[in-house]
Protein backbone atom coordinates (compact mmCIF):
# COMPACT_ATOMS: atom_id res chain seq x y z
CA UNK A 1 0.00 0.00 0.00
CA UNK A 2 1.46 3.42 -0.94
CA UNK A 3 2.52 5.75 1.88
CA UNK A 4 1.01 9.22 2.01
CA UNK A 5 1.88 12.50 3.69
CA UNK A 6 -0.14 15.66 4.33
CA UNK A 7 1.27 18.89 5.74
CA UNK A 8 -0.58 21.53 7.76
CA UNK A 9 0.08 24.77 9.56
CA UNK A 10 -1.89 27.23 11.64
CA UNK A 11 -1.12 30.66 13.07
CA UNK A 12 -1.34 30.50 16.89
CA UNK A 13 -0.02 33.98 17.70
CA UNK A 14 -1.65 35.38 20.87
CA UNK A 15 -3.52 38.69 20.86
CA UNK A 16 -2.59 41.90 22.67
CA UNK A 17 -2.42 41.55 26.47
CA UNK A 18 -2.47 37.75 26.42
CA UNK A 19 -0.27 36.26 29.19
CA UNK A 20 3.16 35.03 28.15
CA UNK A 21 5.03 32.16 29.79
CA UNK A 22 2.11 31.48 32.12
CA UNK A 23 1.74 35.07 33.28
CA UNK A 24 5.22 35.17 34.79
CA UNK A 25 6.52 37.85 32.44
CA UNK A 26 5.15 40.88 30.59
CA UNK A 27 2.03 40.05 28.50
CA UNK A 28 1.79 40.60 24.75
CA UNK A 29 2.78 44.13 23.71
CA UNK A 30 3.56 43.37 20.08
CA UNK A 31 4.64 40.65 17.64
CA UNK A 32 8.15 40.33 16.25
CA UNK A 33 7.33 37.15 14.33
CA UNK A 34 4.25 34.89 14.32
CA UNK A 35 3.86 31.64 16.26
CA UNK A 36 2.80 28.56 14.34
CA UNK A 37 1.49 25.04 14.81
CA UNK A 38 3.18 22.92 12.14
CA UNK A 39 2.61 19.25 11.46
CA UNK A 40 2.50 16.27 9.18
CA UNK A 41 0.05 13.40 8.84
CA UNK A 42 1.52 10.06 7.76
CA UNK A 43 -0.35 6.94 6.79
CA UNK A 44 0.27 3.61 5.17
CA UNK A 45 -1.12 0.18 5.99
CA UNK A 46 -2.47 1.26 9.39
CA UNK A 47 -4.21 4.29 10.91
CA UNK A 48 -2.67 7.73 10.34
CA UNK A 49 0.02 9.19 12.59
CA UNK A 50 0.13 12.92 13.34
CA UNK A 51 3.34 14.74 14.33
CA UNK A 52 2.88 18.36 15.37
CA UNK A 53 5.05 21.05 16.98
CA UNK A 54 3.57 24.28 18.39
CA UNK A 55 5.54 27.47 19.04
CA UNK A 56 4.25 27.70 22.64
CA UNK A 57 5.98 27.25 25.99
CA UNK A 58 4.11 24.10 26.99
CA UNK A 59 0.85 22.14 26.83
CA UNK A 60 0.03 20.46 30.11
CA UNK A 61 -2.46 17.84 31.20
CA UNK A 62 -5.97 18.44 29.83
CA UNK A 63 -4.74 21.22 27.54
CA UNK A 64 -2.45 18.69 25.88
CA UNK A 65 -5.13 15.99 25.70
CA UNK A 66 -7.82 18.27 24.24
CA UNK A 67 -5.52 19.53 21.47
CA UNK A 68 -4.27 16.01 20.74
CA UNK A 69 -7.82 14.60 20.60
CA UNK A 70 -8.85 17.34 18.15
CA UNK A 71 -5.96 16.48 15.83
CA UNK A 72 -6.80 12.78 16.11
CA UNK A 73 -10.41 13.38 15.12
CA UNK A 74 -9.34 15.59 12.22
CA UNK A 75 -6.96 12.91 10.90
CA UNK A 76 -9.36 10.01 11.50
CA UNK A 77 -7.03 8.29 13.95
CA UNK A 78 -6.67 7.51 17.65
CA UNK A 79 -5.23 10.06 20.12
CA UNK A 80 -2.41 7.61 20.91
CA UNK A 81 -1.25 7.99 17.31
CA UNK A 82 -0.81 11.76 17.67
CA UNK A 83 2.46 13.15 18.99
CA UNK A 84 2.01 16.79 19.97
CA UNK A 85 4.92 18.91 21.17
CA UNK A 86 5.92 22.48 21.90
CA UNK A 87 9.09 24.25 20.79
CA UNK A 88 9.27 26.12 24.14
CA UNK A 89 10.08 29.78 23.31
CA UNK A 90 9.15 31.90 26.35
CA UNK A 91 7.55 34.95 24.71
CA UNK A 92 4.63 32.64 23.95
CA UNK A 93 1.53 31.16 25.65
CA UNK A 94 1.58 28.36 28.23
CA UNK A 95 -1.54 26.18 28.54
CA UNK A 96 -2.94 24.14 31.43
CA UNK A 97 -6.73 24.14 31.61
CA UNK A 98 -6.99 22.66 35.11
CA UNK A 99 -4.46 25.12 36.48
CA UNK A 100 -6.33 28.00 34.87
CA UNK A 101 -9.57 26.89 36.60
CA UNK A 102 -7.76 26.84 39.94
CA UNK A 103 -6.24 30.26 39.24
CA UNK A 104 -9.62 31.75 38.38
CA UNK A 105 -11.14 30.35 41.58
CA UNK A 106 -8.29 31.88 43.60
CA UNK A 107 -8.59 35.19 41.68
CA UNK A 108 -4.91 34.99 40.77
CA UNK A 109 -3.44 36.55 37.59
CA UNK A 110 -4.46 34.67 34.44
CA UNK A 111 -2.27 31.90 33.02
CA UNK A 112 -4.18 31.46 29.76
CA UNK A 113 -7.06 32.93 27.77
CA UNK A 114 -9.15 29.77 27.49
CA UNK A 115 -11.28 31.09 24.62
CA UNK A 116 -8.15 31.86 22.59
CA UNK A 117 -6.74 28.41 23.41
CA UNK A 118 -9.86 26.60 22.15
CA UNK A 119 -9.85 28.74 19.01
CA UNK A 120 -6.26 27.66 18.30
CA UNK A 121 -7.23 24.02 18.84
CA UNK A 122 -10.20 24.33 16.51
CA UNK A 123 -8.25 26.06 13.75
CA UNK A 124 -5.27 23.70 13.95
CA UNK A 125 -7.57 20.68 13.70
CA UNK A 126 -9.36 22.28 10.75
CA UNK A 127 -6.01 22.84 9.02
CA UNK A 128 -5.05 19.19 9.57
CA UNK A 129 -8.39 17.99 8.23
CA UNK A 130 -8.20 20.19 5.16
CA UNK A 131 -4.64 18.99 4.50
CA UNK A 132 -5.83 15.42 4.00
CA UNK A 133 -7.43 16.48 0.74
CA UNK A 134 -3.99 17.46 -0.56
CA UNK A 135 -2.02 14.43 0.61
CA UNK A 136 0.78 13.19 -1.61
CA UNK A 137 2.58 9.90 -1.87
CA UNK A 138 6.00 9.53 -0.30
CA UNK A 139 8.33 6.76 -1.41
CA UNK A 140 11.55 7.58 0.47
CA UNK A 141 12.76 9.02 3.75
CA UNK A 142 15.93 11.02 4.15
CA UNK A 143 18.24 11.31 7.15
CA UNK A 144 20.99 13.81 7.79
CA UNK A 145 22.83 15.34 10.73
CA UNK A 146 25.19 18.22 11.37
CA UNK A 147 26.96 19.69 14.37
CA UNK A 148 25.55 22.92 15.75
CA UNK A 149 28.46 25.10 16.78
CA UNK A 150 28.40 27.52 19.73
CA UNK A 151 24.74 27.33 20.70
CA UNK A 152 24.07 24.63 23.32
CA UNK A 153 25.62 24.44 26.77
CA UNK A 154 24.60 22.54 29.87
CA UNK A 155 22.70 24.77 32.27
CA UNK A 156 24.02 22.91 35.32
CA UNK A 157 27.66 23.81 36.02
CA UNK A 158 28.87 21.63 38.90
CA UNK A 159 31.41 22.64 41.52
CA UNK A 160 34.16 20.51 43.06
CA UNK A 161 31.67 19.24 45.65
CA UNK A 162 29.43 17.72 42.97
CA UNK A 163 26.70 20.28 43.58
CA UNK A 164 25.40 22.87 41.10
CA UNK A 165 27.67 25.91 41.32
CA UNK A 166 26.10 27.93 38.49
CA UNK A 167 22.73 27.75 36.80
CA UNK A 168 23.58 28.90 33.29
CA UNK A 169 20.28 30.42 32.13
CA UNK A 170 19.38 31.13 28.49
CA UNK A 171 20.89 34.58 28.85
CA UNK A 172 23.96 34.40 31.11
CA UNK A 173 26.01 37.47 31.94
CA UNK A 174 28.26 35.92 34.61
CA UNK A 175 31.72 35.63 33.02
CA UNK A 176 32.85 32.69 35.15
CA UNK A 177 29.70 30.74 34.24
CA UNK A 178 30.11 31.54 30.56
CA UNK A 179 33.79 30.60 30.60
CA UNK A 180 33.00 27.16 32.04
CA UNK A 181 33.04 24.27 29.53
CA UNK A 182 29.92 23.47 27.49
CA UNK A 183 29.27 20.44 29.65
CA UNK A 184 27.14 17.48 28.59
CA UNK A 185 25.13 18.26 25.42
CA UNK A 186 24.12 16.58 22.19
CA UNK A 187 25.80 18.84 19.61
CA UNK A 188 23.96 17.43 16.59
CA UNK A 189 20.88 18.65 14.79
CA UNK A 190 19.21 15.70 13.07
CA UNK A 191 16.83 15.91 10.12
CA UNK A 192 14.24 13.37 9.01
CA UNK A 193 12.73 14.15 5.62
CA UNK A 194 10.05 12.70 3.37
CA UNK A 195 10.44 12.39 -0.40
CA UNK A 196 8.48 11.38 -3.47
CA UNK A 197 11.40 9.71 -5.24
CA UNK A 198 13.80 12.65 -5.75
CA UNK A 199 11.37 15.41 -4.73
CA UNK A 200 11.53 16.60 -1.11
CA UNK A 201 8.13 17.05 0.56
CA UNK A 202 8.81 17.90 4.22
CA UNK A 203 11.65 18.00 6.75
CA UNK A 204 11.53 17.49 10.51
CA UNK A 205 14.46 18.84 12.55
CA UNK A 206 15.47 17.72 16.05
CA UNK A 207 17.88 19.58 18.34
CA UNK A 208 18.15 19.79 22.13
CA UNK A 209 18.36 23.30 23.56
CA UNK A 210 16.15 25.86 25.26
CA UNK A 211 15.30 28.11 22.28
CA UNK A 212 15.51 31.51 23.97
CA UNK A 213 17.89 34.36 23.18
CA UNK A 214 15.97 36.96 25.23
CA UNK A 215 12.39 37.30 26.45
CA UNK A 216 10.18 39.13 28.93
CA UNK A 217 9.69 42.27 26.84
CA UNK A 218 6.17 41.42 25.66
CA UNK A 219 7.33 40.92 22.08
CA UNK A 220 5.97 37.61 20.74
CA UNK A 221 8.56 35.51 18.93
CA UNK A 222 9.35 31.92 18.00
CA UNK A 223 12.93 32.99 18.79
CA UNK A 224 16.08 31.75 17.13
CA UNK A 225 15.01 28.15 16.42
CA UNK A 226 11.69 29.22 14.90
CA UNK A 227 13.44 31.92 12.91
CA UNK A 228 16.01 29.43 11.59
CA UNK A 229 13.20 27.09 10.58
CA UNK A 230 11.48 29.89 8.68
CA UNK A 231 14.69 31.02 7.00
CA UNK A 232 15.40 27.50 5.77
CA UNK A 233 11.82 27.14 4.53
CA UNK A 234 12.05 30.42 2.62
CA UNK A 235 15.26 29.24 0.97
CA UNK A 236 14.23 25.68 0.07
CA UNK A 237 10.43 26.10 -0.23
CA UNK A 238 10.22 22.72 1.51
CA UNK A 239 7.84 22.41 4.50
CA UNK A 240 9.82 22.51 7.77
CA UNK A 241 8.95 21.45 11.32
CA UNK A 242 11.27 21.97 14.29
CA UNK A 243 11.11 19.74 17.39
CA UNK A 244 12.97 20.56 20.57
CA UNK A 245 14.90 17.54 21.81
CA UNK A 246 15.74 16.78 25.44
CA UNK A 247 16.75 20.34 26.22
CA UNK A 248 15.50 20.53 29.80
CA UNK A 249 18.99 21.17 31.15
CA UNK A 250 20.42 22.76 27.99
CA UNK A 251 20.53 26.48 27.15
CA UNK A 252 22.50 28.87 24.97
CA UNK A 253 23.83 30.53 28.14
CA UNK A 254 27.52 30.00 27.43
CA UNK A 255 27.15 31.79 24.10
CA UNK A 256 24.40 34.28 24.88
CA UNK A 257 24.32 37.30 27.19
CA UNK A 258 20.72 38.20 26.33
CA UNK A 259 21.50 41.08 23.99
CA UNK A 260 19.12 41.51 21.08
CA UNK A 261 22.03 41.31 18.65
CA UNK A 262 22.56 37.68 19.61
CA UNK A 263 19.20 36.43 18.33
CA UNK A 264 20.11 36.53 14.61
CA UNK A 265 23.56 35.10 15.42
CA UNK A 266 22.03 32.09 17.17
CA UNK A 267 19.42 31.80 14.40
CA UNK A 268 22.12 31.58 11.77
CA UNK A 269 24.04 28.93 13.69
CA UNK A 270 20.95 26.72 13.78
CA UNK A 271 20.23 27.54 10.15
CA UNK A 272 23.80 26.59 9.15
CA UNK A 273 23.31 23.17 10.76
CA UNK A 274 20.00 22.72 8.93
CA UNK A 275 21.74 23.52 5.65
CA UNK A 276 24.57 21.10 6.40
CA UNK A 277 22.22 18.31 7.52
CA UNK A 278 20.18 18.81 4.36
CA UNK A 279 23.28 18.74 2.20
CA UNK A 280 24.49 15.42 3.63
CA UNK A 281 21.04 13.79 3.67
CA UNK A 282 20.83 10.29 2.23
CA UNK A 283 17.55 8.75 1.16
CA UNK A 284 16.18 5.23 1.30
CA UNK A 285 13.02 3.67 -0.08
CA UNK A 286 10.33 2.76 2.44
CA UNK A 287 7.32 0.48 2.17
CA UNK A 288 5.69 1.05 5.55
CA UNK A 289 6.36 2.22 9.10
CA UNK A 290 5.51 1.13 12.63
CA UNK A 291 4.09 3.24 15.45
CA UNK A 292 4.51 2.15 19.06
CA UNK A 293 3.37 3.83 22.25
CA UNK A 294 3.58 3.07 25.95
CA UNK A 295 1.55 4.71 28.73
CA UNK A 296 3.56 5.56 31.86
CA UNK A 297 2.66 6.97 35.26
CA UNK A 298 5.35 9.18 36.71
CA UNK A 299 5.23 9.45 40.51
CA UNK A 300 4.67 12.89 42.08
CA UNK A 301 7.20 14.48 44.43
CA UNK A 302 6.98 13.32 48.04
CA UNK A 303 8.45 16.38 49.76
CA UNK A 304 6.01 18.34 51.97
CA UNK A 305 6.60 21.51 49.94
CA UNK A 306 5.07 19.74 46.91
CA UNK A 307 1.96 18.56 48.75
CA UNK A 308 -1.55 19.59 47.74
CA UNK A 309 -2.00 21.32 51.09
CA UNK A 310 1.07 23.54 50.66
CA UNK A 311 0.20 24.26 47.04
CA UNK A 312 -3.31 25.37 47.99
CA UNK A 313 -1.87 27.71 50.62
CA UNK A 314 0.51 29.26 48.12
CA UNK A 315 -2.17 29.66 45.47
CA UNK A 316 -4.45 31.41 48.00
CA UNK A 317 -1.71 33.80 49.14
CA UNK A 318 -2.53 37.10 47.44
CA UNK A 319 0.85 38.52 48.46
CA UNK A 320 2.84 35.75 46.76
CA UNK A 321 4.45 36.49 43.36
CA UNK A 322 2.45 35.46 40.28
CA UNK A 323 5.03 32.86 39.27
CA UNK A 324 4.84 31.20 42.68
CA UNK A 325 1.03 31.13 42.71
CA UNK A 326 0.80 29.83 39.17
CA UNK A 327 3.41 27.17 39.91
CA UNK A 328 1.24 26.05 42.83
CA UNK A 329 -1.74 25.74 40.47
CA UNK A 330 0.36 23.69 38.03
CA UNK A 331 1.42 21.42 40.88
CA UNK A 332 -2.23 20.90 41.93
CA UNK A 333 -3.21 20.14 38.34
CA UNK A 334 -0.43 17.52 38.14
CA UNK A 335 -1.59 15.87 41.36
CA UNK A 336 -5.18 15.78 40.11
CA UNK A 337 -4.23 13.86 36.94
CA UNK A 338 -2.26 11.05 38.59
CA UNK A 339 -4.70 8.38 37.38
CA UNK A 340 -4.16 9.49 33.76
CA UNK A 341 -0.91 8.19 32.21
CA UNK A 342 1.42 9.97 29.83
CA UNK A 343 2.28 8.32 26.51
CA UNK A 344 5.78 7.85 25.14
CA UNK A 345 5.81 7.19 21.38
CA UNK A 346 8.13 5.85 18.72
CA UNK A 347 8.04 6.09 14.90
CA UNK A 348 9.98 3.23 13.32
CA UNK A 349 11.14 2.91 9.72
CA UNK A 350 12.70 -0.51 9.00
CA UNK A 351 13.99 -0.72 12.59
CA UNK A 352 16.85 1.45 11.32
CA UNK A 353 15.44 4.98 11.59
CA UNK A 354 13.71 5.57 14.91
CA UNK A 355 12.13 8.76 16.23
CA UNK A 356 11.34 8.85 19.93
CA UNK A 357 8.73 11.26 21.33
CA UNK A 358 8.98 12.07 25.04
CA UNK A 359 6.92 14.14 27.51
CA UNK A 360 8.05 17.11 29.59
CA UNK A 361 11.29 19.00 29.75
CA UNK A 362 13.47 15.91 29.72
CA UNK A 363 17.18 16.20 30.49
CA UNK A 364 19.61 15.56 27.63
CA UNK A 365 20.78 12.39 29.37
CA UNK A 366 17.58 10.67 28.17
CA UNK A 367 18.32 11.55 24.55
CA UNK A 368 21.92 10.36 24.79
CA UNK A 369 20.80 7.16 26.53
CA UNK A 370 18.28 6.43 23.75
CA UNK A 371 20.96 6.81 21.10
CA UNK A 372 23.32 4.57 23.06
CA UNK A 373 20.62 1.88 23.34
CA UNK A 374 20.45 1.57 19.54
CA UNK A 375 23.92 2.32 18.13
CA UNK A 376 22.93 0.28 15.06
CA UNK A 377 20.15 2.74 14.16
CA UNK A 378 19.59 6.45 13.57
CA UNK A 379 17.71 7.79 16.58
CA UNK A 380 16.07 11.22 16.69
CA UNK A 381 14.42 12.47 19.87
CA UNK A 382 11.71 15.06 20.49
CA UNK A 383 10.74 16.07 24.03
CA UNK A 384 8.25 18.70 25.29
CA UNK A 385 5.21 16.52 24.67
CA UNK A 386 2.64 16.38 27.49
CA UNK A 387 4.30 18.85 29.86
CA UNK A 388 2.31 17.86 32.95
CA UNK A 389 5.38 16.95 35.02
CA UNK A 390 7.45 19.92 33.81
CA UNK A 391 11.16 19.17 34.13
CA UNK A 392 12.23 15.53 33.99
CA UNK A 393 15.69 15.47 35.61
CA UNK A 394 17.86 12.44 36.17
CA UNK A 395 17.64 10.89 39.63
CA UNK A 396 21.05 12.22 40.67
CA UNK A 397 20.13 15.78 39.66
CA UNK A 398 17.78 15.99 42.66
CA UNK A 399 20.84 15.48 44.89
CA UNK A 400 23.01 17.92 42.95
CA UNK A 401 20.59 20.82 43.45
CA UNK A 402 20.14 23.60 40.93
CA UNK A 403 17.04 25.16 39.44
CA UNK A 404 15.22 22.29 37.74
CA UNK A 405 14.63 20.08 40.83
CA UNK A 406 13.05 23.04 42.61
CA UNK A 407 10.13 23.01 40.15
CA UNK A 408 10.11 19.45 38.73
CA UNK A 409 6.78 17.86 39.63
CA UNK A 410 7.69 14.18 39.14
CA UNK A 411 9.98 12.36 41.54
CA UNK A 412 13.45 10.86 40.96
CA UNK A 413 11.90 7.41 40.44
CA UNK A 414 10.80 8.69 37.02
CA UNK A 415 14.24 8.10 35.52
CA UNK A 416 14.05 4.31 35.80
CA UNK A 417 10.46 4.30 34.49
CA UNK A 418 11.36 6.40 31.47
CA UNK A 419 14.55 4.53 30.61
CA UNK A 420 12.74 1.19 30.81
CA UNK A 421 10.00 2.52 28.54
CA UNK A 422 12.48 3.98 26.05
CA UNK A 423 14.35 0.69 25.87
CA UNK A 424 11.10 -1.16 25.18
CA UNK A 425 9.96 1.26 22.46
CA UNK A 426 13.34 1.21 20.73
CA UNK A 427 13.36 -2.60 21.01
CA UNK A 428 16.83 -2.35 22.43
CA UNK A 429 16.47 -5.57 24.43
CA UNK A 430 15.63 -7.51 21.26
CA UNK A 431 18.78 -6.18 19.63
CA UNK A 432 20.82 -7.22 22.64
CA UNK A 433 19.34 -10.73 22.46
CA UNK A 434 20.39 -11.04 18.83
CA UNK A 435 24.07 -10.48 19.62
Amino acid sequence: MPLHLAIFECDVTPPEDHPLCGGWIMPVRGVDDPLKALGVVLWGSSSPVVLCAVDWVGLRNEAFRVWRAALAEAAHTAPERVSLHTVHPHNAPFADLEAQKLIEAAKAPKLLDVKFYHDCVKRTAAAAKAALMHAVEFTHIGTGAAEVKEVASNRRVLGDDGKVKFTRTSATKNKEARDAPEGLIDPYLRTLSFWNRDKPLAALHFYACHPMSYYGDGRVSADFCGLARQKFHDETRVFQVYFNGCGGNITAGKYNDGSQENRPILRDRIYAAMVAAWKNTTTQAVKDFAWRFEPVKLPPRKEPSFSAEESRKTLADTKAPTAKRNNAALQLAWLQRQHIPIEVNCLDFHNKVLTLFLPGEAFVEYQLAAQKMRPDALVQVAAYGDDGPGYLPTAKAYLEGGYEPTVALAGPESEEILLTTIRKLLRADAKEDQK
